[in-house]
């Protein structure tokens, strides 16, 4: 009977006016009565698959695929029904289950948590780079003190130091060395200069002689005398200045570069010198205290830094021993070449032998600018 009743509301027809407006329906209780007598079968029976039917039929509404449409106007017979179970579509139907397979809460825990995830790497790798920084810290304040409190020990006289004897003379000897060949360059640039000048008034003077003899015809042979003979000192003032000028750069180089390099690895050497024997001092102090647990680990890590401190000692010193042994040789070898060019250049131009001069610029391989090398070119003034 349920059944008979269900098909009857499923198969309702529904007239509609010729202009597209539904018409009145009359009046009919047979869906009312069928959700009455289904609601008393499942008093009576406890049934819940008639409740289901019963729930599904009243939320998805009348099956289309079985609905008919009366078409007509007034007065339209039985032939203007149209049945829809021909029109082909797709049933829509309601699916309860379908929103509970995407759980929205669990996809925004999961990103939530990847982001709580790289936010917490983030703030880790922070970490490690803080704690880092504060251990470098924490050991050059260390080495610090320590160093000081050697430096001042030592300055004071209470504490005692490395000492090798024949290097520290070699390094003394270096150093006074260094302070002479300074001088030396010193003087050779001031004498540069000085010379410079007077061949730059040599060849202004020859000039001059020149234009006096053209002005002045009586004077004219005397003139041009002079004036030829300041042009050859200025010549010649040229190529001495060329020599002086590459004995100038050999001293510099000599001076500044290779002694100078000598000179901060001896300063590194010293540097741990004063670290070895800051570490030394803390490692004696520590052997003379108490020996439990905890001076016992101690003295292990002092004993650990002072084997550290004495290899980087022990291979700076040995740096240092080479270093002087080739700086030695190398300048005996460079002093010897220049100090030969300055004798005899030198010599040459004061005893006027210009052939002599140039003879000894091509033995040293010294190659003179010609003049005005220095002055830029018109294209480069452009």
């Amino acid at each position: 009977m349920t059944d008979s009743i269900m098909s009857k509301a499923a198969t309702m027809e529904i007239p509609i006016n010729s202009n597209g407006d539904t018409g009145t329906l009359p009046e009919d209780d047979s869906l009312e009565q069928a959700a009455k007598l289904q609601w008393s079968l499942d008093e009576k029976l406890g049934s819940s698959r008639g409740t289901r039917d019963l729930q599904q039929v009243m939320v998805s509404g009348p099956n289309l695929n079985e609905t008919s449409i009366v078409s007509g106007g007034y007065g339209g017979t039985a032939e203007g029904i149209i049945p829809t179970s021909s029109i082909k579509g797709p049933a829509v139907r309601y699916n309860a289950e379908f929103n509970k397979r995407i759980p929205v809460s669990a996809l925004g825990s999961n990103m939530h948590h990847s982001s709580s995830s790289s936010s917490m790497t983030a703030e880790e790798s922070t970490r490690g780079v803080a704690v880092e920084k504060l251990e470098t810290v924490k050991k050059w304040g260390i080495n610090t003190y320590k160093c000081t409190k050697q430096m001042i020990s030592e300055r004071f006289g209470r504490g005692s130091r490395t000492v090798d004897l024949e290097l520290e003379a070699q390094i003394e000897v270096l150093r006074d060395t260094k302070r002479k060949y300074e001088s030396v360059l010193r003087l050779a640039r001031a004498l540069t200069n000085h010379f410079y000048n007077m061949v730059q008034t040599q060849h202004a003077l020859g000039d001059t002689f020149a234009d006096l003899s053209q002005k002045s015809p009586e004077l004219r042979d005397e003139f041009g005398y002079n004036a030829e003979t300041q042009k050859l000192l200025c010549k010649n003032g040229e190529t001495l200045l060329g020599a002086i000028n590459f004995f100038v750069s050999s001293i510099n180089t000599l001076v500044n570069k290779t002694m100078e390099d000598t000179l901060m690895t001896i300063k590194l050497y010293e540097n741990a010198r004063l670290e070895f024997d800051a570490y030394r001092s803390d490692l004696e102090e520590l052997s003379l205290g108490p020996r439990d647990a905890v001076a016992m680990a101690r003295i292990d890590a002092a004993q650990q830094q002072y084997q550290l401190q004495k290899e980087k000692y022990e291979r700076l010193r040995s740096d240092v021993i080479i270093k002087l042994k080739f700086l030695e040789e190398n300048k005996v070898k460079v002093m010897h070449k220049q100090l030969l060019l300055f004798h005899n250049a030198i010599s040459a131009y004061f005893a006027g032998n210009q052939q002599q001069l140039e003879q000894t610029l091509k033995q040293f391989n010294i190659k003179l600018r010609p003049p005005g090398a220095d002055k830029p070119s018109w294209l480069e003034e452009q």
